[in-house]
């Protein structure tokens, strides 16, 4: 039977297309062999994580998100395809981060990355119940555009009241009298530079001069301390011998209190001593 030339055009689509196909999923399979499944669980928000977002082992991708969903009111689990050769082990903590300010990926991203917090260095084993080995959670370092702005905000308020609290119309007005007053102060002394200017050089005159003062001062004193001294010295030297003299006087007159009356001249012989 003869073949026209449409037929064998279908029959070799037809084959290439099953050639593809095989080849697609022959790599397909070979790639999905490269890569384990991983699992997190956080009862953070995780705005702005979507699939195919990437997974980072110290900065370098490794992988990507697979998918992301709901658990429970308080909880979500992020199934994660990571490279078989990445070093994930029971020391890997993963952390929801961003970079950029990011909200579904349209001013920056938000990815997972992993980090090694401990010396655990045991593979990671699939608990009973779970599908997937489960890689634990660090606090979440993402900073999306919408609680930015939230923060923002709540600042801004926060602000706004300690400025209404403090500011009141009697503290503004006590701050406008201070600034006008200071004002004043200013003024005042810009006019009296000029005196101001004057006080300062006579002071300093003043100074110099007040030098060969105190010069002086100390010339006269040594002078003064030169001639009084010694009158000084020898008016307490007679003062010294007033004292022994009448020191001696006291003495005698113990010894012999009629000196009181007949002086201290020796008395006559009486008759049976004269020669």
């Amino acid at each position: 039977m003869k073949v026209d030339v449409n037929t064998k055009a279908r029959l070799a689509f037809a084959a290439f297309l099953l050639v593809s196909t095989a080849a697609g999923a022959g790599w397909y399979f070979f790639s999905i062999s490269q890569y384990a499944t991983y699992q997190i669980y956080t009862q953070e928000s995780v705005s702005g994580l979507i699939a195919d977002a990437p997974v980072e082992f110290h900065g370098v991708e490794v992988g990507k998100v697979k998918s992301v969903r709901l658990v429970n009111p308080h909880s979500v689990a992020i199934v994660l395809s990571i490279d078989k050769t990445a070093p994930v082990t029971s020391a890997s903590v993963a952390t929801i981060t961003s970079r950029g300010l990011a909200t579904r990926g349209f001013t920056g991203y938000v990815y997972i990355s992993l980090e090694d917090v401990g010396v655990d260095s045991r593979p990671l084993t699939t608990r009973p119940g779970e599908p997937y080995p489960i890689i634990s959670t660090a606090p979440s370092k993402a900073m999306t555009l919408d609680t930015a702005m939230n923060q923002v905000n709540e600042n801004v308020q926060v602000v706004t009241s300690l400025l209404e609290s403090v500011l009141d119309k009697t503290t503004v007005a006590s701050l406008k009298q201070s600034v006008d007053n200071l004002q004043r102060v200013t003024t005042a002394l810009a006019e009296n530079t000029g005196k101001l200017n004057s006080i300062v050089a006579n002071t300093e005159r003043a100074s110099n001069r007040l030098a060969p003062l105190i010069e002086s001062s100390h010339d006269t004193v040594t002078a003064l301390q030169m001639q009084v001294l010694p009158e000084a010295h020898k008016a307490l030297s007679n003062l010294d011998h007033l004292s022994t003299s009448v020191t001696d006087v006291a003495t005698r007159i113990n010894r012999d209190p009629s000196i009181v009356i007949r002086g201290a001249a020796p008395p006559p012989p009486g008759p049976g001593e004269r020669k």
